[in-house]
């Protein structure tokens, strides 16, 4: 069950990620003057989207305790990588962001790094 639990961090903090990077696509550019920033923000915390992003971060952080309490940190903390991973392939599956051969080669140097982090 705990794997269950970092499973659902990943995909609470992926969800978080994606969902603020609509959003603020979708409200447009950030203003100028420093009134009309804050505003622009204000309106964007007020987004229920982006609510609910913060509502998943909450939750993954509440997961990730429950994780804790069976996983030594040293064996779990590798596996949040993988949320650097689905956030590349998303970002490119959402928003046509570029998948260059450095990302996948970073990709494939995490997905190692993992292997071999989350040993013992």
């Amino acid at each position: 069950m705990s794997y269950i639990y970092v499973v659902f961090t990943i995909l609470l903090t992926v969800y978080g990620q994606i969902v603020i990077k609509w959003q603020v696509l979708k409200a447009g550019a950030m203003p100028l003057e420093s009134a009309e920033k804050l505003k622009f923000l204000f309106h964007l915390v007020l987004n229920p989207w982006v609510l609910s992003a913060f509502l998943a971060a909450f939750l993954a952080s509440v997961t990730w305790m429950a994780a804790m309490t069976k996983l030594q940190l040293s064996h779990a903390y590798p596996f949040m990588s993988l949320a650097f991973v689905l956030v590349i392939m998303l970002s490119n599956f959402f928003f046509g962001e570029p998948v260059t051969t450095l990302k996948v080669a970073g990709i494939v140097l995490v997905v190692a790094g993992l292997a071999v982090g989350s040993q013992g």
